[in-house]
């Protein structure tokens, strides 16, 4: 037990990191399924984008609330910096995702199932890291 504890310790941030962000996709699911079941259709493509768009915000809104109190241990009184550089720096790494997404599936022609898949993994992986940075150094830089 002493062995797991000084090794979350050790690790805290990342691994109460990982936890918001297994959390935060949660709700950025159940937000949508939320929407597309009750008040918008999946099949018209402005309501699904809408979904989409609302789900993103409550995901990352939840996201940074939960990031500056037990990940980054934030104190800082300027909470409209944090607010929108948090908000810029994911909506940075969304155009990153989109960009790779169509360079493989559309531009190379990598689209099948498991070549989306893969896709998918990778950019996850690399927006999981790149948000990380930029909250780590731009957003809640204890400077």
């Amino acid at each position: 037990m002493k062995f797991i504890k000084k090794k979350y310790l050790q690790y805290k941030e990342i691994i109460n990191y990982i936890i918001v962000g297994g959390l935060t996709t949660v709700v950025s699911l159940v937000s949508k399924y939320i929407l597309l079941f009750t008040l918008l259709d999946a099949s018209n493509a402005l309501e699904l984008q809408i979904a989409v768009i609302i789900s993103w915000i409550c995901a990352v809104s939840f996201s940074y609330f939960l990031n500056r109190i037990f990940v980054f241990n934030s104190r800082s009184k300027n909470y409209f910096y944090e607010l929108s550089t948090f908000f810029g720096g994911r909506v940075l790494t969304l155009l990153m995702e989109m960009v790779i997404m169509w360079f493989f599936v559309n531009l190379l022609k990598l689209n099948t199932d498991i070549w989306i898949i893969i896709i998918t993994i990778i950019c996850q992986v690399l927006i999981m890291v790149g948000n990380y940075i930029i909250s780590k150094f731009f957003v809640f830089n204890r400077k």
